[in-house]
């Protein structure tokens, strides 16, 4: 009654800790020796957050009460809150919190270990390892999860995991870095979220600048273009020109990392093949309108933990007629929880992210800032951006995606 997770991120770390407390075997297979390796993420959450995915106070770097937007033609505009909206995490401490604590409740880890392959037959699945200095061990268990983030090392190459053609996948390419600043450079920046929207920042794409404790920021971008785009701009050319523009250029740069974020729009990539199962970014959780991914990886894991107990727990003798293999409840109940808004949402990035090129995007997208200036408090642009409460807005945003305006 064994499960292996590979991938120790966000989903895999929190779905092998529910699935040990539960009486489940589980082993966690982790690439990554140290942490604070590849934390790329710029792990903005919203307040509720915090409670409701049960998110460890130690990896909370600052709480946050405004958004500042800067438009097209740099015009700034702010919403404040006289109560936190949300808080920046260290990703860091995040990851190495959720390590702890599924080491804590007995699940094996296995870190600086890698899947190469997986074996399935109907009752187990055979998985050979890769570890340090080359080692090599097999371990036979009852079911895979899936937890590589977007790359689906273990379902990616499956032909069934293709979603239909309907289905486009939204493919970005981040870069973040960590700046020391002091009490003078960072006050600008300081109880807020800030995001850099328009062509004239990052084409096809967005920047911010998010407060960090001691003083630190981070400044980064993501580009989401379409398909066979032709002369882009280096991100470290646009980095730097956000740079000079804020005035955070001279400031010492403690960390440079970047990665890429994918999703479909439907989610309708298979979730189940054979023994393995997609969990996290692996089925599409990030959400690509504001780049959201450690929220949503947690939720998938919360449904999934509880279908794959059952699974566990059905005797591995009983015929084939008399089994009903409730991890194919999983792609349903995972839509529900994400709520209609969430295509909704993918659709709007695209139309957003894909168009965001000229001057002509750069008003409709100017345009519809101000609207919301003028209708929208710091918390009703959380339930927005975060909540994906488009209805309220549904006559301001009909037209900007129809592209009237």
């Amino acid at each position: 009654m064994t499960v292996l997770v590979a991938g120790a991120g966000p989903a895999g770390a929190r779905l092998a800790q529910q699935l040990a407390i539960q009486g489940i075997s589980v082993i966690l297979v982790e690439r990554l020796i140290d942490p604070q390796t590849d934390a790329f993420s710029s792990a903005v959450v919203p307040i509720q957050a915090l409670a409701d995915l049960s998110i460890p106070d130690d990896s909370i770097s600052v709480r946050w009460k405004g958004w500042q937007l800067f438009d097209p033609d740099g015009i700034k505009y702010q919403w404040w809150s006289q109560r936190d909206l949300g808080v920046i995490l260290n990703f860091g401490s995040l990851r190495q919190q959720l390590w702890q604590k599924a080491l804590e409740v007995g699940v094996e880890f296995l870190s600086g270990w890698r899947v190469k392959s997986v074996l399935s037959s109907h009752e187990w699945a055979d998985v050979e390892l890769v570890g340090p200095n080359g080692l090599h061990q097999t371990r036979r268990v009852r079911w895979v999860v899936d937890a590589t983030g977007h790359s689906r090392v273990l379902l990616g190459s499956s032909a069934p995991s293709k979603p239909f053609n309907a289905d486009l996948f939204l493919d970005g390419l981040g870069v973040e870095w960590i700046l020391q600043g002091d009490q003078n450079s960072s006050t600008y920046w300081r109880d807020r979220v800030s995001f850099f929207l328009g062509s004239q920042w990052i084409p096809y794409g967005y920047g911010w600048i998010f407060p960090m404790a001691g003083d630190q920021l981070k400044v980064g971008i993501c580009r989401l273009p379409p398909p066979l785009t032709d002369h882009l701009e280096p991100l470290s050319s646009l980095l730097n020109r956000l740079l000079l523009k804020t005035q955070l250029d001279c400031l010492p740069v403690l960390d440079r990392h970047g990665g890429v974020v994918r999703s479909s729009i439907l989610r309708r990539e298979a979730h189940v093949i054979g023994r393995v199962i997609g969990v996290g970014d692996a089925v599409s959780t990030a959400n690509l309108l504001g780049g959201e991914g450690i929220r949503h990886a947690l939720v998938s894991a919360d449904v999934l933990a509880p279908l794959l107990v059952e699974a566990c727990c059905q005797p591995s003798n009983a015929s084939q007629s008399r089994k009903i293999n409730p991890l194919l409840q999983f792609e349903r109940q995972l839509r529900h929880r994400l709520g209609w808004r969430w295509n909704l949402s993918g659709r709007l990035a695209k139309r957003t992210w894909w168009g965001l090129c000229d001057q002509k995007s750069d008003r409709r997208l100017g345009s519809l800032i101000n609207a919301l200036s003028t209708s929208a408090n710091a918390e009703d642009l959380s339930r927005l951006l975060f909540d994906y409460r488009f209805e309220r807005y549904g006559l301001r945003f009909l037209p900007y995606l129809m592209g009237w305006r």
